[in-house]
């Protein structure tokens, strides 16, 4: 498979960095889950990331979490990896724990989400774009 270019942060998406701190919800520990892609990709490359799942303990030896409020102090960005109907209800989850950023991951957004998002005032990510291309353009 053939690189993708490294480009310099700057043209990178602002939702990009290791200065912010991350939660995957939906973070699965099926390694044929993109749950588990999206959380093992950001914490192998040294991404602060939490993973959010009210079914798991740990996974990859970080403690997980029952949903976003258990998160002390918030993550900056929420990376949503769970069907639209739910990803709905973590715009809420988000809002109440004070969580200002999403990214939903492909197949994770939809229109009611962009709407309610917006009339939540947060700032959602759901246009189809991958954090993990995203990701691998970062010049680090």
């Amino acid at each position: 498979m053939p690189r993708l270019p490294r480009v310099p942060l700057k043209h990178v998406h602002p939702l990009v960095g290791k200065h912010y701190r991350y939660a995957v919800v939906g973070a699965s520990a099926d390694p044929e889950k993109f749950g588990h892609i999206v959380f093992f990709d950001l914490k192998h490359s040294g991404f602060p990331v939490v993973p959010v799942n009210p079914k798991l303990i740990e996974l990859g030896g970080v403690p997980a979490v029952r949903r976003l409020q258990d998160i002390t102090p918030p993550p900056d960005v929420a990376v949503v990896v769970v069907p639209p109907a739910v990803g709905v209800k973590i715009l809420d989850d988000a809002k109440e724990a004070g969580i200002p950023r999403l990214w939903f991951q492909p197949g994770a957004e939809s229109e009611e989400i962009r709407r309610k998002a917006a009339e939540l005032g947060l700032k959602a990510l759901a246009n189809g774009s991958c954090i993990m291309v995203a990701r691998r353009l970062m010049d680090v």
